[in-house]
């Protein structure tokens, strides 16, 4: 049994349901009477929700009492759909497409991050009572909401040296990883004082009742209306730089197993649990410095041909030709042919998978046979290799990209309020039509 592949798709079923369906207006009066949820001109099914709603008690098989209430749990999934179905329209609206070919590419990469194939990862789901045409499309339309982020990250967030400079010199980046668990008690943004009073109190409940022994994950389920509820309000793994900024210097004085008390955020009253930490090591990386020419194949010169001809100055090479003078005659490499093939100091994977592969199998000084990659046909000779402390480097990075990923976050949430604030979502869950007909 593939166990991750069948969470993974647990949890993609949970966020989108099934593939988007068909607009109101097509519908007829039957199915209109199962329309839970009206997004702009889209519907969500009573169907799509129960799935949803199923999928997340068949991961908490065995622990149902972690979960909150069914009419609460569908308030939660049914909120979550929405976001899911707001977002996707927007990347659809922009030209946001993902093609079968890239989505069959995502379904093998997947397949090989759990050690199997892809017809195994459609086993395991079938047998878990998964449909895989229906995970395909839930997988597609979370690509699109991934691409409909970095879009946006792209186009809203910049980040100047300046900003890394300072950051720096104020000491405010903290390096290693820790591990959050969230819960918020939302509040609306247009909210009346006794809204917020009312949230504030709950959230003061809930944190005594973590106190009292509930656990923080059944209370997350049960409470939070965080995007992470149905996960126990699981973060995850992240670098001190990539907390939100609103919880920073609450997490720098956190221990392991410590809760914070409520703190009102601009989304409402936050509460956080810091499940654990692990220090950042120093960046020492293996480098490699080495020399190659390559023939290139096209319409005109086919792999025989270029296979040949790396053969040929390979032969030559060893019987005592200057390697360099053969590049600058030969090599078809624009950017190292001049400089008599040297390719400089590189990372391991920095020109792909396969010459990798052949430099560690290189000592020094050894030259290669002929090898393949998607370009052409090489000769390779490693020159040499080193380890080298990048961490200086990597902290500059690590600045950069936390004031990036602090900006992207804000921006996104602000945008998906904007986004939920301008749309037409009219929630049918709990009016009488929803209700079982009285037999």
């Amino acid at each position: 049994m593939i166990r991750p592949l069948a969470a993974f798709a647990a949890l993609l079923l949970a966020m989108a349901a099934a593939a988007p369906p068909a607009r109101a207006q097509m519908l007829s009066s039957d199915m209109l009477d199962q329309v839970i949820a009206v997004v702009d001109e889209d519907v969500i099914l009573r169907s799509e929700l129960d799935r949803a709603v199923n999928n997340i008690l068949a991961q908490y098989a065995g622990r149902a009492a972690q979960l909150p209430p069914r009419a609460v749990l569908e308030k939660q999934v049914l909120e979550r759909l929405i976001f899911i179905r707001l977002q996707v329209q927007r990347a659809e609206a922009t030209g946001i497409r993902v093609s079968d070919t890239e989505l069959d590419q995502a379904v093998m990469r997947l397949a090989q991050e759990n050690n199997a194939s892809v017809d195994q990862l459609r086993a395991s789901l079938e047998r878990d009572g998964f449909s895989y045409d229906e995970f395909r499309k839930t997988m597609r339309e979370e690509l699109q909401v991934q691409r409909l982020r970095q879009r946006f990250v792209q186009s809203r967030v910049q980040v100047t040296e300046t900003e890394v400079d300072i950051l720096l010199a104020s000491g405010g980046l903290k390096r290693g990883e820790v591990r959050l668990s969230h819960i918020l008690i939302g509040v609306p943004d247009d909210a009346s004082s006794e809204q917020i009073r009312t949230a504030r109190e709950k959230a003061e409940r809930v944190r005594r009742e973590i106190d009292e022994g509930l656990d923080f994950g059944s209370a997350a389920i049960r409470y939070s209306d965080g995007q992470q509820a149905l996960e126990g309000g699981d973060l995850g793994w992240r670098r001190y730089d990539e907390v939100p900024n609103v919880f920073v210097d609450l997490v720098a004085n956190l221990k392991p197993g410590e809760v914070t008390q409520p703190m009102r955020g601009p989304s409402g009253f936050h509460i956080l649990k810091m499940a654990d930490t692990r220090a950042a090591s120093g960046e020492i990386v293996r480098e490699f410095n080495a020399r190659h020419i390559l023939v290139r194949t096209s319409e005109l010169v086919s792999a025989d041909d270029a296979l040949a001809s790396v053969r040929n100055i390979r032969q030559r090479i060893e019987a005592g030709e200057d390697f360099g003078a053969l590049a600058r005659e030969f090599s078809e490499d624009t950017t190292s042919a001049n400089l008599g093939g040297d390719m400089g100091w590189f990372e391991l994977g920095a020109y792909g998978t396969r010459v990798g592969q052949v430099l560690e199998s290189l000592s020094d000084g050894q030259l290669s046979e002929p090898f393949q990659t998607e370009v052409g046909w090489h000769v390779m000779q490693r020159l040499g290799s080193r380890d080298t402390d990048r961490t200086e480097e990597r902290v500059r990075e690590q600045a950069r990209e936390t004031i990036r990923n602090r900006k992207a976050e804000e921006e996104y949430e602000n945008f998906l309020r904007q986004l939920r604030g301008e749309a037409f979502v009219e929630n049918r869950l709990g009016a009488p039509q929803d209700a079982p007909a009285a037999g």
